[in-house]
């Protein structure tokens, strides 16, 4: 009778990732589009920040400042703070190889700043296993939008400055700027 080899205990294996030769992560080895596997990552909390810079000629500062931020259409600045909060919460809709996400929290900050420009800052944070950067960078986006909608009466030369990504935690690293 011949020796029992051990047993080796199952592992669990990484599927290598399939990834383009340009290390794009969203197209495969063919560079066709795929939505990224994350099934082998870990779940963790993500947070992300994004912001945007509108610039508002002065016109449309004295009387938004005279208005107390009210227009035609409504409280703009509680508006665009709902309207990117919708945003966040259907960004996987709008942006094709998005993951749908469970989202914990959302806030978004308007805030007024010298030069006559607003700066809004949107905040996401999840429990799962992908970042939440698109959130936070769609939020701050579609708030922008709306400022700019809701304030276009006044003046076509509103501009939107950037938007941009302020920080990341969670995942293989976090990011600061």
């Amino acid at each position: 009778m011949s020796p029992r080899k051990p047993v080796a205990r199952s592992q669990t294996v990484q599927p290598k990732k399939k990834v383009s030769r340009s290390g794009l992560t969203h197209l495969d080895p063919k560079n066709r589009p795929q939505m990224v596997d994350v099934s082998s990552k870990s779940v963790s909390l993500r947070t992300a920040t994004a912001e945007a810079r509108v610039v508002l000629p002065t016109p449309v500062q004295r009387a938004l400042k005279a208005s107390g931020h009210q227009s035609k259409k409504g409280p703009v600045f509680a508006t665009a703070i709902i309207a990117g909060v919708q945003a966040v919460k259907r960004t996987a809709e709008l942006i094709p190889l998005c993951h749908p996400l469970p989202l914990e929290h959302i806030e978004i900050d308007i805030t007024p700043q010298r030069g006559g420009a607003l700066q809004i800052v949107c905040t996401v944070k999840t429990q799962h296993t992908t970042g939440v950067e698109m959130e936070a960078l769609t939020g701050a986006s579609v708030a922008a939008l709306t400022i700019y909608d809701m304030c276009k009466a006044l003046s076509h030369d509103i501009v939107i400055e950037s938007v941009r990504l302020r920080k990341k935690t969670g995942g293989k690293r976090d990011f600061e700027r």
